[in-house]
């Protein structure tokens, strides 16, 4: 990403990010194959494996870093671009709500399947294919993502985008049929890995001289939510019959998602992005 910035296109970024979505649909397929044809955990384990190995084969060059040329000037237009530093507030604001994200989607990604297939009848085909539709919808919000006008304040992006996935959820939880779980794995998956392309992009605005440290600290900050809700749903768990608990989780994550979209609205209002 900092070296499609340094080439002036930045926007190309979003691209990286529909790999897992794509990965999604394909893995998720794959998988109900492998559980269809009485494969072991695994076996289905070892292959994903080896594709992994065949993939970094390929992307290895990258990695190492090729040759990029570039004029004298790119890397102070790429400063130019990230815009104003802001202050160190703003900045605590960003992580915080970031990190709502990583709460937000980790309960619903992990246990939105479990409750499908506890609502659907038995031997219903459908729980199999939410996981592959959120994968779907990962792709095609990545690759709508980079149409995003550079101008455009990522925050109030960021608001929409956490607005779309806590619909999402609830979505789920009203709506406990085919078409409502399909709808809800969707809108869940749209703005997932847009949510960490705008997420880095504000990181880079707002600290451009620390922009890689300053990415790394709100990535810690979302790690810190997908490792909390996990336990937090299984403290409801505890606490309540299943299905009560899991409507708990995701009202939770819906919570969690409200509450970060609110501070990157509250923080577009009191630090306006200028021209």
């Amino acid at each position: 990403m900092v070296r499609l910035a340094v080439l002036g296109r930045p926007a190309m970024g979003g691209l990286i990010f529909c790999g897992p979505g794509v990965g999604i649909v394909l893995t998720g397929l794959a998988a109900s194959a492998m559980v269809a044809a009485q494969w072991r955990a695994a076996s289905g384990w070892v292959v994903f494996g080896v594709l992994s190995v065949l993939l970094c084969v390929g992307v290895w060059p990258v990695v190492r870093g090729r040759a990029v040329k570039t004029d004298a000037g790119a890397q102070p237009r790429a400063a130019a671009q990230a815009g104003n530093a802001g202050t160190l507030a703003a900045r605590g604001v960003h992580a915080v709500a970031y990190g709502l994200a990583g709460l937000g989607y980790i309960v619903t990604a992990t246990f939105l399947p479990v409750i499908a297939r506890a609502a659907l009848p038995p031997g219903s085909p459908w729980p199999d294919l939410f996981w592959p539709m959120f994968g779907a919808g990962v792709a095609v919000g990545a690759a709508l993502s980079t149409r995003a006008p550079s101008a455009w304040d990522r925050r109030w992006l960021l608001l929409a985008a956490y607005a779309l996935q806590a619909l999402g959820i609830v979505l789920g939880l009203l709506w406990p049929t085919p078409a409502g779980f399909a709808l809800s794995s969707a809108l869940v998956g749209l703005p997932f890995t847009a949510i960490t392309f705008y997420g880095l992009q504000e990181a880079r605005r707002l600290w451009p001289q620390s922009a890689d440290s300053f990415a790394s600290l709100v990535t810690a900050v979302y790690g810190l939510g997908q490792i909390a809700g996990p336990p937090l749903v299984a403290w409801l768990l505890a606490h309540a019959d299943a299905g009560q608990g899991f409507a708990r989780g995701l009202t939770l994550a819906a919570a969690a998602l409200v509450a970060g979209a609110a501070m990157y609205g509250w923080s577009a209002w009191r630090w306006p992005q200028r021209a």
